[in-house]
């Protein structure tokens, strides 16, 4: 199978699917969680099962086809319910054929009907908690990348799980996503959590605290305003520019929400 695991912490593996999106496994004593499925071109549920064989929960952190699509090979999937609208739309056509035209063009083998023709599971809201023998995932709303988005802290690992909220390249521009002093408002009370390590969902390895403070401090007025034009949103029309917090960090957001 085409993913990748890499163990980064005692418990917690971080998996990179065949297009390089990341979800994150947690592994207790008495059941595991999945946070997030990747695009779905492949058997995650048994190459999960080569990594543990505990009762397994899974957590969608958004609705995103990215993290979202996956979740058709799971019977059931928790996502907060501010962002079923975007599940519901990120999960059909036309992003699922987006996802298949990208495994072509990147050499993925794929069964392009039964990919386009697989139901998606329903989804329930998520516990606060989740209690896995040694390891009590606290499940948190951070709206911002989209509005249901989540953020998981796991105070055992002294860990906090991103998302789509913070990556070496963040994206709050989609229609779905917040206004940028909205986003800046709800990551910056994420800095108050006792954290060492962050995981996001578009890179295999750990980022320090530090790393997730400077983007957060530079998160400034004078940043957000001197924010340069991009060309990310121009295929869906927005009007997209690109804020530099901390070096080797980017912003991308919409510049008429941000009223600039």
């Amino acid at each position: 199978m085409s993913f990748h695991a890499s163990q980064v912490l005692p418990d917690v593996w971080q998996i990179a699917d065949p297009m390089g999106v990341c979800c994150t496994l947690l592994v207790g004593r008495e059941q595991a969680l999945l946070v997030d499925t990747g695009y779905g071109l492949d058997d995650l549920p048994t190459f999960v099962r080569t990594l543990t064989d505990r009762p397994l929960r899974v957590l969608l952190t958004h609705g995103h086809h990215d993290h979202a699509l996956g979740a058709k090979d799971f019977p059931e999937v928790w996502l907060f319910p501010e962002d079923r609208p975007v599940y519901d739309t990120y999960t059909r056509e036309p992003w699922r054929g987006r996802a298949t035209d990208s495994a072509r063009r990147n050499g993925i083998a794929l069964d392009r009907d039964a990919f386009l023709a697989a139901a998606m599971p329903d989804t329930l809201p998520p516990p606060e908690t989740v209690e896995l023998g040694g390891l009590i995932p606290r499940i948190m709303r951070c709206p911002g990348h989209t509005p249901g988005s989540a953020v998981v802290w796991v105070p055992e690992r002294a860990l906090l799980l991103t998302g789509d909220d913070w990556n070496p390249v963040t994206w709050c521009f989609f229609k779905e996503a917040l206004p940028v002093w909205a986003y800046r408002e709800n990551v910056r009370k994420l800095a108050a959590l006792p954290f060492q390590n962050v995981l996001c969902s578009h890179r295999e390895s750990l980022w320090s605290r530090e790393d997730f403070t400077s983007f957060i401090d530079g998160l400034t007025d004078e940043r957000i305003r001197e924010a340069e034009p991009s060309e990310e949103g121009a295929e869906q029309g927005i009007d997209t520019v690109t804020a530099h917090p901390a070096p080797g960090q980017i912003l991308v957001f919409d510049r008429a929400k941000a009223g600039l």
